[in-house]
């Protein structure tokens, strides 16, 4: 999934979640607007943060992943036995 979707889908539960809060609330749910852009902007963030952390996971898996294959192919150079 790309950075700007990924930002776009969490602005867009953000928005979601502080419309159901207002509704909960019973409270008109054009009544401050900023609030919806604050709540956007942080749930937006935890987005970019997501995508951020789920990149470096991946860098990290990679590297993991060619650190056992080499030591793989060293133990199958070397047998002990």
């Amino acid at each position: 999934m790309s950075l700007l979707a990924n930002i776009v889908g969490f602005s867009l539960f953000g928005l979601a979640a502080r419309v159901g809060q207002l509704g909960i609330q019973k409270r008109n749910i054009l009544e401050n607007p900023l609030g919806h852009a604050i709540s956007m902007g942080v749930f937006g963030f935890a987005g970019y943060w997501a995508y951020q952390w789920d990149q470096r996971a991946a860098v990290l898996l990679q590297e993991k992943r060619a650190e056992i294959a080499e030591r793989r192919a060293q133990a199958e150079a070397n047998p002990s036995s």
